[in-house]
């Protein structure tokens, strides 16, 4: 994971909104789990994808809903938290 992230993975984060704003990893874009599927495009022709949560549960099921509409390119980041220390390492 930490080679696609340095690659330019595409970072999604998918807490609420709320979680986001108390703290998030720069460069992401938060897409709420329950909004995956209606906000397809925003993953379109991404190379590599990356989706993070609080725990790693939401982001289990946002790439379980990307699998499903015919994307093959998803890791599960697990935690905002770790994929932030790839970032600034």
């Amino acid at each position: 994971m930490e080679k696609l992230i340095k690659e330019g993975a595409f970072l999604a984060d998918v807490r609420s909104p709320g979680e986001y704003a108390q703290g998030n990893v720069k460069g992401s874009v938060n897409i709420p789990v329950d909004q995956v599927e209606m906000q397809l495009d925003k993953f379109r022709d991404k190379k590599q994808i990356v989706v993070f949560c609080r725990s790693g549960m939401r982001s289990s099921r946002a790439k379980a809903t990307l699998e499903k509409n015919g994307f093959t390119n998803v890791t599960n980041g697990g935690t905002w938290q770790a994929v932030n220390n790839i970032i600034n390492k």
